[in-house]
């Protein structure tokens, strides 16, 4: 009977379960030596096989969480080790359901499949694809935009790599663009949102660590700027090199349909936009009413709103100090100058200052009797009277006194006003280009352009007013991670309806997709938590924090070590295993080697893509594969996955090396 033949991937896959397992037997001393730390070892690798072997990873934690944390009190008290494990699952269980961090993950997971429905993706594709056409690679390049402002959006990367796959690919393939190249542009576009704000994985590490989502968020916002831009700068390098790889899309890709009525104003699509509709205005319009032509021209001039704005909030706040209201209180050196100017008069009324050698007599003219005219009576007029008459009556340079004019019933005096400087030289630099800008803008502003910025102020725009209204009030501090994300699922709403989605069937879809989801994250952060603690309890951390410690590695060397086992993990897990089996090992090493859990989870974030884009999971593939032709193979898609794999490991090694571009922006925000 002959045997059937094993794929190569099982042999990898089988490969790899044996450099785990193997060692693990190895090391460990033998059974009736094992400590309670040494099966602590046992039950990490054990789980790490049983997950690699397909077994679901929230309940392969629980189960083998139970399992070990029985063992460990049975070790010590076996006739209550059923009891004090099952106290210990209810309370894992109970932490995670009062975790408010928790909370955003369904509300920005609902956000993202609304507007995965709302049908604003296949607009923003097209419209981005139209504004770029003229650099070399521009579908990718628009795949890769498109994919960014997208992962910001939902973080869903199934979500972003299908629906990409239905959309990019095909048009890319259609204008004779390399495989590899569509299909790497594709997936590694697609785990932007592991990285980009609003993440689930940010929000997964700061509930793991103890980290605030707020920090982690603003960190986050310029290393995945960073990587996009990395991403773009390769495609665009490489398709201007070597253009067979990405050929300039046929005409009837680029082609701008324009409407009937913009055909009679401006038959010629290269004409300039803003003189044909003035010129409409002023002749008549050609058939088309004037009210319509006044509101595109108002369209048309949005570019100056846009950048006006700007530099009317920045001119007010370089030209205005704030000037603070001391309330009476005098400023160190004022009191000198006003003691001076005390003695100085007090000299000139006649009394003499004590000699330095002694005690002085009094003057020999005695006592003074007081005025013969009495007391004098106060004035009749009210407050404001007799705070001029005391002034008048106070002598030269010397201040009216302010509880008097208290007592009278005078109000306090107005704070200053704010004073107003000069605007500096920069903002001059600043307006200079925005107006330059501007005039290359209009420049060349022509009808067919118009037509492609009224279509990413349909697609790009609303969709960009809702992310950066969610990311603001977040870095901002305006509102939680949870209010935010409640404000972004109702803004998902807006836009599903101002676009004619929001109908009974896209709601309860998303709410489905929702539940699912936000179920698969809790029960593994159940799962990871009931694991944790059983681990502690056999001691398994110590056991590894002792061998750590024993290397005496300096933190370069560890920061080497754990970013480099953490992209190993990347191979046969994904990030949610990593995040949740892994960082609570790595997290009490960190305070030894002074290392800051926000820098350390950032370069984990970036790190962890690569659970997308390494075989043999790589889920970003397989979601593309179920996608992509029949004739585009797994092999050519994991081809054209390696390259950006190189680029994540350049953008870890750069936020490595100038950490300011993750701290930067809490440090500024939040005083780090």
């Amino acid at each position: 009977m002959r045997l059937p033949r094993i794929r190569k991937e099982l042999w990898f896959g089988f490969a790899l379960m044996a450099l785990i397992v193997l060692p693990t037997f190895w090391f460990l001393p033998a059974p009736w030596n094992m400590g309670s730390g040494h099966l602590g070892l046992l039950m990490l690798s054990l789980v790490v096989v049983a997950i690699m072997l397909g077994f679901p990873t929230a309940f392969t934690l629980m189960g083998m969480g139970v399992l070990f944390a029985w063992l460990a009190y049975r070790f010590q008290s076996p006739e209550t080790a059923v009891r004090q494990t099952l106290d210990l699952m209810v309370q894992r269980t109970y932490a995670v359901m009062t975790n408010d961090v928790l909370i955003s993950i369904p509300l920005f997971v609902f956000m993202g499949y609304l507007v995965e429905r709302a049908a604003l993706i296949e607009k923003l594709f097209r419209s981005l694809h139209l504004a770029i056409g003229r650099i070399p690679g521009s579908l990718a390049v628009a795949t890769l935009a498109t994919c960014a402002v997208f992962a910001t959006a939902t973080g869903i990367i199934g979500a972003v790599v299908t629906l990409m796959g239905l959309l990019a690919l095909p048009a890319m393939l259609r204008s004779r663009y390399d495989v590899r190249l569509s299909a790497g542009v594709i997936t590694a576009g697609g785990c932007l949102g592991i990285l980009i704000p609003p993440s689930v994985l940010l929000i997964l590490y700061g509930a793991t660590a103890s980290v605030s989502v707020v920090q982690l968020y603003a960190g986050a916002f310029f290393p995945g700027l960073m990587l996009a831009g990395l991403y773009v700068a390769y495609v665009v390098l490489r398709a201007w090199l070597n253009p067979s790889l990405a050929p300039v899309p046929p005409p009837e890709e680029r082609r701008v349909e324009l409407p009937a009525w913009m055909e009679r104003i401006a038959p010629d699509q290269k004409r300039l936009a803003v003189p044909a509709l003035v010129g409409a205005l002023r002749s008549g319009g050609a058939g088309v009413s004037r009210g319509k032509i006044v509101g595109q021209l108002a369209i048309a001039l949005v570019p100056v709103l846009l950048v006006a704005a700007p530099l009317v909030a920045v001119h007010q706040t370089a030209t205005t100090v704030e000037v603070m209201d001391t309330g009476g209180l005098q400023e160190i050196g004022e009191e000198e100058a006003a003691s001076e100017a005390t003695d100085e008069g007090v000299q000139e009324a006649g009394v003499q200052e004590p000699a330095a050698d002694g005690v002085q007599e009094p003057p020999t003219d005695g006592v003074q009797e007081p005025p013969t005219d009495g007391v004098q009576e106060p004035p009749s007029g009210g407050g404001e009277e007799a705070a001029a008459q005391a002034a008048a009556a106070a002598p030269s340079g010397e201040p009216a006194a302010a509880p008097a004019a208290a007592a009278a019933g005078a109000s306090p005096p107005a704070p200053p006003p704010d004073r107003r400087v000069p605007a500096p030289t920069w903002f001059w630099l600043l307006l200079a280009a925005g107006g330059a800008g501007l005039v290359l803008n209009y420049s060349i502003f022509s009808v067919e352009r118009f037509q492609v910025f009224k279509l990413l102020l349909t697609s790009f725009f609303p969709l960009s007013a809702l992310i950066l209204s969610v990311l603001g009030t977040i870095i901002f501090g305006w509102a939680t991670p949870t209010e935010a994300a409640a404000m972004g699922a109702a803004g998902g709403l807006i836009l599903a309806a101002a676009y004619g989605k929001l109908k009974l069937g896209v709601i309860r879809e998303s709410a489905f997709l929702t539940a699912k989801t936000t179920a698969m994250v809790a029960w593994l952060f159940v799962g990871s938590s009931i694991f944790s603690a059983a681990f502690a309890l056999l001691g398994g951390q110590e056991v590894i924090e002792h061998w750590v410690l024993s290397l005496n590695m300096t933190p370069v060397q560890f920061m080497l070590l754990a970013q480099f086992i953490i992209f190993i993990l990347g191979w046969p897990l994904e990030w949610t295993e990593i995040i949740v089996i892994f960082m609570p090992i790595f997290l009490p090493l960190l305070g030894h080697f002074h290392v800051d859990p926000l820098f350390f989870g950032l370069l984990v974030a970036l790190n962890l893509q690569t659970a997308f884009l390494s075989p043999p999971v790589a889920m970003a593939a397989f979601y593309l594969k179920g996608v992509a032709p029949p004739h585009v193979t797994l092999n050519q898609i994991f081809a054209g996955m390696m390259p950006f794999m190189a680029i994540q490991v350049l953008a870890l090694a750069l936020l490595y090396l100038f950490p300011g571009i993750g701290l930067w922006l809490p440090r500024i925000l939040y005083g780090n």
